[in-house]
């Protein structure tokens, strides 16, 4: 019944206090090929937004793919906020991941889904995503669909979009969830690892992600410490959890 509490003390930070002169985007953008970053970063504080914009332009500069995970933080900022700076932002942004709370609060599209009652048939994903497609003209619209039973029960899946198919992920049953931090950040990363290991296979590269997610929540602390068999283990049905020897 107990959820987490996350306290965001980021005033006076480095990262709330960094200036345009501390980066070379066009040097740390050189030979990538993706970028990634958080709607967190540009909510700490005004100047972290406006870095936030010159790392996206670089990344386009150098022709390196670009994602965002929405991640509104109601601590940080209001959603007349949030839109101002997220809004314009979207075009650089190619993969675009949020769950139904992050697509309403940082861009206002709002599913057609009853999630606070556990109810996420993605079918009311369908008009959003193709809403945020039209808009925006992402390459992959993603969100995860978490049905919170519990703060230990949660059920656990993922669609993407592709701006001609839909695909939905296998589902997962958590119980009992040991860390749900970090839950979020496992997915994408899994999702950036699945799209540039199986570009010509959505659906592969969103179970790896999911999958990944899901062992994430086994973990305590932020950080997803599985290997890339255990997850690919995972998402090709081997949940059977029997110890190895």
């Amino acid at each position: 019944m107990r959820p987490s509490k996350v306290i965001y003390d980021r005033a006076g930070s480095s990262i709330a206090e960094a200036d345009p002169c501390d980066f070379d985007f066009d040097k740390i953008m050189e030979g990538a090929d993706w970028f990634h970053w958080s709607g967190i970063t540009p909510a700490i504080s005004d100047k972290a937004a406006e870095l936030t914009k010159l790392a996206c332009e670089a990344a386009k500069r150098h022709g390196v793919t670009v994602s965002v995970d929405l991640n509104f933080r109601k601590k940080l900022w209001t959603s007349e906020k949030a839109q101002s700076i997220m809004k314009p932002l979207m075009k650089y942004v190619d993969v675009c991941i949020g769950n139904e709370e992050d697509a309403q609060l940082c861009l206002g599209f709002k599913p057609d889904a009853d999630v606070e009652g556990g109810k996420t048939d993605a079918e009311g994903y369908y008009g959003i995503f193709k809403g945020m497609m039209d808009e925006f003209g992402f390459k992959y619209v993603v969100s995860t669909l978490r049905e919170s039973l519990s703060a230990t029960h949660n059920g656990w899946k993922a669609l993407i979009y592709d701006g001609k198919e839909f695909y939905q992920s296998k589902h997962y049953d958590i119980m009992p969830i040991i860390d749900r931090v970090g839950g979020g950040d496992s997915f994408s990363g899994g999702l950036i690892h699945g799209l540039l290991t199986y570009p010509d296979n959505q659906g592969k590269a969103l179970e790896f992600a999911v999958a990944a997610s899901a062992l994430k929540h086994t973990i305590p602390g932020d950080f997803n410490m599985v290997s890339k068999e255990e997850v690919e283990a995972l998402a090709g049905g081997d949940a059977s959890g029997r110890v190895q020897r």
